[in-house]
């Protein structure tokens, strides 16, 4: 029986580095390193998780293509079940090319695929009732599943006694809290990035944005905020946890890193300072290495990093 399920998108990613500029029109420029890796947030949490040593199955959609032999492969070498993967065969499997530049930041093209279709009647609720966790993974880029789709199956696994997370996407047709807003009451834990609570709340500073998403059900926010830690806030309590310093190889996953340190300190009854400066540490290891889970590691290995790595002032 999984201890979390995460439930979302899934993507192959085509990562190059360093990429400063496209080629010309019919030209060729070259790349140090390019590379397949796993992607989109269901997966990367999920194999995050599984690496630190969570019981984990993943719920998503692939095609029946290579990219979803492979997608389907690697998460199930990573530990994860992959049970309740579907695999469409009128859709091909969602990939982005990743650019990562120099300093680390990325640029993208994004295919979505068989995320576009991943619906309500996809999802395994029996292997859900059967978790601790549900975690719901890249909210606003499943346009079948965005929306009361999502609160229904967040809804039924609290009913059934599931903790419930989320996090989202950016949202670049600009709904944001119109189409999440149904899907907030029944959030125990909502972990999106800093810049996209801003655009779903209308507030800049994070102890607005934690009022207002509390206000609409959500019992704990934790705001992933890059250089500047987390902020994490429930009825009770109110914390800035600030960053490990690490070098940056690629940002790519930092965020779904976190939260899978997050919710591993969730499934193991931490308390939020301990669970915040742990997925602090997930993030941190994760962006040392090219993709999005290659640099996350043990339970073990990320106490260890904990315990020697220098905190930013």
């Amino acid at each position: 029986m999984a201890e979390v399920v995460c439930l979302g998108i899934l993507v192959a990613d085509v990562v190059g580095k360093p990429v400063e500029q496209l080629p010309e029109r019919g030209k060729l420029l070259l790349v140090d390193r390019m590379e397949l890796h796993t992607g989109g947030c269901a997966a990367n949490t999920g194999m995050g998780l599984a690496k630190i040593g969570v019981d984990t199955a993943v719920i998503g959609k692939v095609g029946d293509d290579g990219f979803g032999d492979f997608m389907v492969s690697r998460l199930q070498r990573s530990g994860a079940n992959a049970d309740g993967v579907v695999r469409d065969p009128e859709m091909a499997t969602s990939a982005t090319m990743v650019m990562v530049h120099s300093d680390g930041e990325r640029s993208f093209l994004h295919y979505i695929g068989a995320n576009a279709s991943l619906c309500e009647a996809d999802v395994d609720m029996d292997l859900i009732r059967q978790s601790r966790l549900l975690h719901v993974a890249g909210f606003f880029l499943m346009p079948s599943f965005d929306g009361q789709p999502a609160a229904n199956v967040l809804k039924q696994a609290k009913d059934a006694g599931v903790v419930t997370a989320l996090d989202t996407a950016w949202d670049s047709k600009g709904r944001w809290m119109s189409l999440l807003e149904p899907a907030l009451p029944h959030v125990d834990y909502f972990l999106p990035s800093i810049e996209e609570a801003r655009m779903v709340t209308g507030r800049q500073d994070p102890r607005d944005i934690g009022a207002v998403l509390m206000d609409h059900g959500v019992s704990v926010v934790g705001l992933k905020m890059g250089e500047q830690g987390c902020y994490i806030r429930s009825r009770d309590n109110e914390l800035r946890i600030p960053p490990f310093e690490v070098e940056c190889q690629d940002a790519v996953g930092a965020g779904d890193a976190f939260v899978a340190g997050f919710l591993t300190g969730v499934v193991r009854g931490w308390d939020l300072e301990r669970t915040g400066r742990f997925a602090n540490a997930v993030g941190a290891l994760c962006v040392t290495e090219l993709g999005a889970t290659t640099g996350v590691r043990s339970l073990e290995e990320t106490e260890e990093f904990i315990r020697t790595a220098r905190v930013r002032a």
